[in-house]
């Protein structure tokens, strides 16, 4: 039983199969340098594919936040989606939340330019839905690693390409 569902939608100033290609497709050495003084290390247990667990070490600057595990759950490179599921294990969040699952997708939008849209599906062990301004902070915690790869991308425009 789904609680609570917010979404939003970021533009992005890279293409989408650039940034497709080094947020999506699994290959964390990648996405780990375009995140770099974000991310400190990206871990992948499994295939990549679906039931691969991430686990995402956040440098201590970022604040509370430190380790994020996710379950993937599928993967469309030709529609561009990706679905996930945070593992939830200890911590803050353990203590309120009973599911999260997030879904991306990644649509053109003119030459050299994408949007993504997010959407977070919740539920709490409490069962009520959060307050609108936390789950603003929810989304905007994914859309913020979205916009640390896009300043990177921008700053060093072939090196991925």
């Amino acid at each position: 039983m789904v609680v609570g569902r917010v979404t939003d939608e970021c533009p992005v100033a890279v293409s989408v199969e650039l940034l497709w290609k080094v947020v999506f497709t699994g290959d964390v050495s990648i996405f780990t340098k375009a995140c770099v003084g974000l991310v400190d290390a990206v871990e992948v247990d499994g295939d990549g594919g679906p039931g691969s667990v991430t686990t995402m070490k956040l440098n201590p600057a970022v604040g509370d936040a430190k380790v994020f595990k996710t379950r993937l759950l599928a993967r469309d490179a030709a529609a561009r989606v990706v679905k996930s599921e945070l593992v939830v294990e200890g911590g803050e969040l353990a203590g309120q939340m009973k599911s999260q699952v997030s879904e991306v997708k990644v649509v053109p939008a003119g030459e050299g330019a994408c949007v993504v849209h997010m959407t977070v599906e919740y539920e709490r062990v409490d069962g009520a839905p959060l307050p609108p301004a936390d789950e603003a902070k929810i989304v905007q915690g994914y859309l913020s690693l979205i916009k640390k790869v896009e300043e990177y991308l921008v700053a060093h425009p072939g090196e991925f390409a």
